[in-house]
This record gives C-alpha cells, structure tokens and sequence, in this order.
C-alpha cells in the first residue's frame, strides 16, 4: 500500500494497482454453505458500481449520512468502501430516522422504514439473487446494480479529513480510519500477502477492522466468516489450511 493513500478508497485503488488479479474478500456463510471468493479486480467492480448507484442513482453526496444495517457479508464490505469512494458518511447500525439513506439487509426491513430519504434492500442471499419482490419502501440491490458502470468518478474529490465512519459511538474520518487500521495491521502481525480468517461480526471497530480495513491496509486478504459458531472444530482447522490463512481473529 502507498504511504499517501488517505482514505479506505484510496486503499482498494492502490491494492488494484499492485496486483488486481490476488484475492481480497472470501466469503463464507456456515448458515447456508455458501463460499464467495472476490479478487481485487472483482471487489473494486462492485465498489465502482455500487458508488456509481449511490452518486448517480440515489443523488447522494459528501456530507450525507447512511445507516447501514446489514451483517459481516461480502456485499456488506462492498457499501463500506462504495460510500467512502463517494464521500458519504457511514453509520453502522445507525438510527435510520436520523440518516439521509439506509441499507438493510432482510432482517432489519422494518426498522429501515423510518428512514425518509432514499432505502436500499439486500437479500444477501448466495449468489447476491434478488428479492422475490422487492420489498415495500425500498429497492432492491440486486436489480438496481448490474446496470451501473464498471468505473466510478466522484463529482467531488472526497476530502480525507471529512466524517467516514461512525461505530461504537466514534466517528472517524476517512485519514484517521485508515491511519487505524495500519495501526491494526501491524498489531495482528499482517504484512503483505497476508490472509487473514475473521469469525467477527461488523457491528464494532474490531469486526470491521479484522475483517476488512487490516487487511486492506496491509495488502493482505480476508476470509469473512459469518455463523462460524456453526462450523465444527476440525472444520474450521481445514478451512484454516485450505484457505492458507496466516492468522486469525475469532
């Protein structure tokens, strides 16, 4: 990673540069089975795609606020580095009656509906497939996204020091998230080519560091374990040598 990048976006951008075609997100999901392997070049497409939604679709801008109300997921991570691309300030489990857009996943619907401003709804089903319907008040992801461009140009140049990130009652700029997760990086031993399995969730820094800024910061990877409560001993030792991981945090 360049020592000028100073915002999360800034980071996906270098990792691209340096070396488009390694893994950067493995998904597994031990509820359903699922397992999604995303490499730089294929995780920076959605980011693209998704800020290119968020800019040209849903009219947001540097300044405003999104709640996001999804889990530790793929798609999830995806939102977190979409929003920095374009200056919009994230919330995690943020009050969507405060926020100018929400994001919610299939089980937090009804608490999304308090927000006034634009809704957007995640199945987060395997292969990211659609609502049957989309749900009433919102729009569904999987069907507004596929149509967006492939390269992403903010309006406006996203200022470092503006508000990037608010969880666990903290609000971090783009430049202080990214100076902390070097920080993090370099705590959890994490260097380049590093891979890291994390079990945590995304409702707090620790989650969302371990299981995607670290790794990004470092030039390393992540295997993103959702539900891995449910994944026997000897599984997760396999799943540990399978998917070379260097460290974990669960």
């Amino acid at each position: 990673m360049n020592a000028s990048d100073r915002t999360p976006a800034d980071l996906l951008r270098s990792a691209l540069a340096a070396d488009p075609a390694r893994p950067l997100v493995t998904f597994y999901d031990d509820a359903t089975g699922e397992r999604v392997e995303l490499s730089v070049a294929t995780f920076a497409n959605w980011v693209a795609k998704t800020a290119n939604l968020l800019q040209g679709e849903l009219s947001a801008a540097p300044g405003d606020r999104l709640a996001l109300l999804l889990p530790a997921h793929w798609q999830t991570a995806v939102w977190l580095l979409a929003c920095s691309s374009v200056g919009v300030a994230v919330e995690v489990g943020g009050d969507p009656a405060d926020a100018d857009l929400v994001v919610a996943g299939p089980e937090t619907l009804e608490a999304g509906l308090a927000c006034s401003g634009e809704r957007i709804a995640l199945s987060l089903a395997p292969l990211g497939r659609r609502f049957p319907a989309p749900p009433a008040g919102y729009a569904d992801y999987a069907v507004e996204v596929p149509s967006q461009g492939d390269r992403f140009a903010p309006f406006v140049p996203v200022d470092p020091e503006a508000p990037a990130l608010v969880v666990d009652g903290r609000e971090r700029s783009g430049a202080q998230l990214v100076e902390q997760a070097r920080v993090d990086a370099a705590t959890l031993g994490l260097a380049p080519g590093s891979r890291l399995l994390s079990g945590l969730g995304y409702g707090d820094w620790q989650g969302l560091s371990s299981g995607l800024y670290a790794p990004l910061a470092a030039g390393g990877s992540v295997v993103l374990c959702r539900n891995l409560h449910q994944l026997a001993p000897e599984a997760l030792e396999k799943r540990v040598e399978s998917e070379r991981v260097t460290d974990t945090t669960l």
